[in-house]
Order: C-alpha cells, then sequence, then structure tokens
C-alpha cells in the first residue's frame, strides 16, 4: 500500500518538519543565545551566563539527542523548564533534562490535562498512531518512562529574569491545549509559541482533530492570537518553524486570524438562518485573501467544530434517530436483501465511482459491508472508492490522506 506515494507522508510538509530532527547534528542558532533542537516538537535552549532556560523538552527520543546538541552550545546548568502545551512531543523527554536544582514551569492547567489524556491513554493512543505511526515512530520514543510534574504552575501571565535575560510567559489557550504558553522575550521581540498556530504556520487551524482531542475554541484561538500579535514579535518560533519579520508576521498573524474570525461568524450566520450542517460545510469558503493552506486543518472541518462548540452533538438534519443507539447499520442486512443483495450495491457504486462521484459510492458500500464484511468485492471496491476520494482532493491535508491510507490498510484481505 505504502508504494503508492499518495498513501504514505511523502511530500506532506508536516511529516518533513516532523522528522526533520532525524539527521541534526548541531544545534541551530536562531538568534544570540536562542538555540534549537528539531523533532517531533522542537526544543529551545535560551543561554545566559547565569544559566539557561529549556523551552520544552521534546518527546523521549528527541530529547535523547538534544540534550547532547545543547551540551555542545552550553555547559551552563538548566535553571527553568518551560512547557507550551501538554502534548508528548512537549514533556515527553521531561526525565533527561529534570534536576533538583531546576524548576519546570507549565500554565494551571496542565496538571488537569494530563489527567485526562491519562485517563484516556488507551483511546487517544489508538487514533495517534492509527493517524501517525508510520511518520513519528515507536510510541516508546515518544512517551516518557516517568512522570515529571511541574514545580511551578501559573495563570495568565508570569515573568522571570536569568542572567540579566527577562522572559515573559503569557497563556494563550487557543492553541492545541488549554494550558498552552507563549514565551516571549521582549528586547529581542521573539515569541516561542509552541504549536498555537498547529505544525504549520499559515495554514488553517485544526480545532479538531480526526486522532481525537478535545476540541479547541474558535474565538479562543482569535483571542490567543490577538495577544501575539499585540506583542509585534520579528522573529516567530513555533513548533517546527522559524518565521522571520515584523512585517511578514504581523501580516500573516492577521490574516490568519481575520480568517478563523470570518469561518466562525458566516457559521453562526449559518446556523441562525436554519441551515444544516452539512450545507454550511460545503458552502463556507473564505475569500481570497484570508484563503489559507489546508495541509493540517480544512475550513469544512473548522466549521463542523464551531457548530458542535455552540450546539453540541445533536444533528437535527439527521432526525429522530441521532437521538438512540441503533445505528444505521442494523438495518444494512434489510436495505442489502431489497436491493437484490451485496452485490447489487456494489455494482451501484461502481457506476457513483466510474462518474467521479466517489462519496455517494461509499455510502452504499458501507452498507453492503455492514451486511456482508468479508465480501472481497466490495471491499476491493470500497478501496477502489476511497483511492478516488483521495485522487479528487489532491491528498495535500495530512489528516485526510493519513485517514485513507489508515482505511485503505484496513481492507487488505
Amino acid at each position: 500500500m505504502t508504494d503508492n506515494p499518495a498513501l504514505s507522508h511523502e511530500g506532506l510538509k508536516v511529516a518533513e518538519l516532523v522528522t526533520s530532527g532525524a539527521g541534526q547534528a548541531a544545534a541551530i542558532e536562531r538568534a544570540p543565545g536562542v538555540y534549537e533542537s528539531r523533532g517531533i516538537g522542537n526544543s529551545y535552549l535560551l543561554t545566559t551566563e547565569a544559566g539557561d532556560v529549556l523551552v520544552n523538552a521534546g518527546a523521549l527520543g528527541d530529547a535523547r539527542r538534544g540534550r547532547e546538541l545543547f551540551r555542545a552550545v552550553s555547559t551552563q546548568p538548566i535553571r527553568y523548564i518551560i512547557l507550551t502545551q501538554s502534548h508528548p512531543n512537549q514533556f515527553g523527554g521531561l526525565e533527561l533534562y529534570k534536576t533538583p536544582d531546576n524548576q519546570v514551569i507549565a500554565h494551571r492547567n496542565y496538571p488537569e490535562d494530563r489527567r485526562y489524556t491519562e485517563a484516556l491513554s488507551a483511546h487517544y493512543r489508538r487514533g495517534s498512531r492509527r493517524m501517525f505511526a508510520r511518520i513519528t515512530g515507536p510510541t516508546q520514543e515518544i512517551l516518557p518512562t516517568r512522570e515529571v510534574a511541574p514545580d511551578l504552575l501559573i495563570d495568565d501571565a508570569h515573568q522571570i529574569e536569568l542572567g540579566g535575560r527577562p522572559i515573559e510567559m503569557l497563556w494563550t489557550p487557543g492553541g492545541e491545549t488549554r494550558s498552552a504558553l507563549c514565551v516571549w522575550l521582549p528586547r529581542e521581540r521573539i515569541a516561542l509559541v509552541g504549536n498555537l498556530f498547529g505544525p504549520l504556520f499559515g495554514n488553517q487551524p485544526n480545532l479538531n482533530t480526526l486522532r481525537g482531542d478535545k476540541p479547541r475554541s474558535a474565538l479562543q484561538f482569535i483571542a490567543s492570537v490577538d495577544r501575539l500579535r499585540a506583542l509585534e514579535p520579528e522573529l516567530l518560533l513555533t513548533g517546527h518553524e522559524a518565521i522571520q519579520g515584523a512585517e511578514h508576521i504581523a501580516r500573516e498573524v492577521t490574516r490568519i486570524r481575520d480568517s478563523v474570525q470570518w469561518i466562525h461568524d458566516r457559521t453562526l450566520q449559518g446556523m441562525n438562518e436554519g441551515k444544516d450542517l452539512r450545507s454550511l460545510m460545503r458552502e463556507i469558503t473564505p475569500p481570497p485573501e484570508l484563503a489559507l493552506a489546508e495541509e493540517y486543518g480544512k475550513v469544512s472541518w473548522n466549521v463542523r467544530a464551531i457548530w458542535h462548540e455552540y450546539s453540541g452533538w445533536f444533528d437535527p438534519a439527521r432526525g429522530t434517530t441521532e437521538l438512540y443507539a441503533v445505528p444505521p447499520s442494523a438495518v444494512a442486512a434489510d436495505l442489502a436483501e431489497l436491493a437484490g443483495g451485496v452485490d447489487k450495491l456494489t455494482e451501484r457504486a461502481a457506476r457513483y465511482i466510474e462518474r467521479g462521484e466517489p462519496l455517494p459510492a461509499l455510502h452504499l458500500l458501507d452498507i453492503a459491508l455492514s451486511a456482508a464484511p468479508s465480501d472481497r468485492a466490495t471491499r476491493e471496491q470500497k478501496r477502489t472508492a476511497l483511492t478516488k476520494l483521495l485522487e479528487q482532493s489532491g491528498g495535500k491535508n495530512l489528516w485526510e490522506r493519513m485517514w485513507i491510507a489508515a482505511e485503505i490498510r484496513d481492507l487488505q484481505l
């Protein structure tokens, strides 16, 4: 299956960034005294004469390499470790950096984030491995072997000074977790924002991931971006990229913010007009000046996330059966029988595929497979429909491509 480049992560910028640390031989100096170790989530070392500050520990495997890269540029002890969010590509390597003499700083929501992710660890890991196992590598290279709790929990803002370098921390809950922080270096006008914008700057954010996460709020994202905009940074260090130039940053950050605001407002407008969710997913398209790349998030998915943020799980357009635990697949065998057999549904699905309409075909094929899960011809036709769907989408979105690739793997006989 992965012999087909369209069904791998080949050519996707996110995957290239996540794996870019594998061959890194030296820390990258992004600014005087600001060093970068690349990985599933980048780590940054801020050096001073009085000791150093680590921003994110990285995944466990990345931290093993990053620690050696940072030792090559500074022999000072690490006095503080700041976590910009509560995902393992930020905290996984903490155990390698933590000592009795340094202090781990995180937002007050960090322990709660860790509690719910551990309570649902099997669920979250299953979803994450399905999407990213072929990109991020083995789980044991990501997750810590022991929990390291923060020493200091902060609220809306906090400041430290070390070796004459002031460092501010600002709460930006519109990022990927409610414990997200931005680290601001006011003298250098550098903002280390973690995954506030996701892994790709200039992309639609992902307000609700396919792997399974707590949904993110569109308005909190906008408020967090506004907080960053007010700082007027000259260098933006994200979880994966370095974005330079005050004017460029201001222009692009504003465009990202305005795009999400536009989608949010049009979604609420459509809801008030009585439009159904799927109509809004099809219809809402930002104007060209607010169009963002969609390799990570997608406009249609964010419309859906905003709808659910305000309206919850019940979709009136799906009718009364949406209220109950009996799924449409409960009548799949009846529909197959009425159609004259599973083969009839599969044949009709093939007509849709021939007309270039893979989604109606998939609806029929899912009914057929609910009635006859092992039917070879139906499974092969579903592979064809999924391949056509990916071809039509262009395979440009990481989540979409990896999901379809996993679905095709599941169909192998």
